[in-house]
This record gives C-alpha cells, structure tokens and sequence, in this order.
C-alpha cells in the first residue's frame, strides 16, 4: 500500500514512498525497457533500493511514487534544488505496462506545481536522452522548452547519444495556468 497522497494531479497522485514499495520500485529501475531510457547500466540490488528507501529525508531529493487508482505507476522527483538561482531538476520513470497513458505527464504537471507554488522555484528543469523520444513528447506537452544539447554526452545501448535539455520558467508555467482556467471557465460557462 503506498505511503500518504502528497500531491494530487489530474488523474494522478504522488504518494510519499514507503518500505512497502520497495518491491515496486526494485522491479521498475531494473526493467531493461526502463534502464534503456536512462541509461542505467548497472544492476540495483533489492537491499540496495531498501536503503535508498531508508535514507529518504537524510537529502535535499523529493522523490515521489506516482499513483493511479491507488496502484504504483512509477516515480518522480527533484533532485536538490540551486537554492541561489532557484533551479531544480525533475526526473521521472513509469513502469513500461503503463506507457502512453498520460500518467508521466500528469505527474510532471503535479511536480512542477509543487516547485514553483509551494517550493518558490523559479526553473524546472529536465534532461532527456535523444533517443527517448517518449520523454521528450511528455516535457513539451507540459510547456517545457528545448534549451540546449549536450552532444554525445549520454551513452545508450553502446552509442554515444545526445542529451538535450529542456527547462520551465515559473512565469511560464503560471501564464499555462491562467490560460488553461479561463478555458475551462469559458467552456463551463457554453455548456
């Protein structure tokens, strides 16, 4: 059972991580279909994920289970925040069973909320293997904008691949905002 809803999406929730998730998350980071996308290459040891669990609070990281239906989807998180620029970086992994139905979307939407409303972040940012096309379609649904490449830097499947960066300003995300709750006022108010 997962741990408390922290944050609520649109179809989604973050839940804090528990022990009880440890089998998930084992599961989901040693997926060959998963390390592939972020290019993890060694394996994680179940005792191992047990004490990333454990050390939960010990860092500046906010990781989160993502939750549909009350059921384990995936995770998301930011990893310690530039507390002078007041940049953080967003990573996120959804188990392969669960591609393509808008989970990793919602719950890059939810976390982006959090970091700029209850956070006071003024970047999001994100980076993205070229070859994880997937990814790169869920960062610019949610309005983040392709900033740079990082040429060969990343290393999939023997390859040396593209990184690119992409990054979401907090005005940004405020004006996607505004302009998605006046649609939904206007469509409310012709129905």
């Amino acid at each position: 059972m997962p741990g408390a809803v922290f944050i609520q999406g649109e179809n989604i929730e973050l839940h804090t991580i528990e022990t009880e998730d440890i089998d998930f998350l084992h599961e989901l980071v040693n997926a060959p279909e998963v390390r592939q996308g972020i290019a993890a290459v060694d394996p994680v040891t179940r005792t191992t994920e047990q004490q990333w669990v454990e050390s939960r609070g010990d860092g500046d990281d906010i990781n989160f289970l993502i939750c549909y239906d009350g059921n384990p989807v995936g995770t998301i998180g930011l990893k310690p925040p530039d507390t002078i620029t007041g940049a953080v970086e967003v990573g996120y992994i959804v188990a392969p069973t669960h591609w393509g139905e808008g989970y990793a979307t919602d719950a890059v939407r939810a976390i982006c909320g959090y970091a700029f409303d209850e956070r006071r972040m003024n970047k999001v940012y994100a980076k993205a293997y070229e070859t994880n096309q997937p990814s790169v379609r869920v960062l610019e649904k949610v309005g983040f904008t392709r900033e740079g490449v990082l040429r060969e830097e990343g290393f999939v499947d023997g390859e040396h691949v593209d990184v690119l960066r992409y990054g979401l300003l907090a005005d940004e995300w405020r004006a996607a905002s505004d302009e998605i709750e006046r649609s939904e006022a206007e469509k409310k108010l012709f129905r």
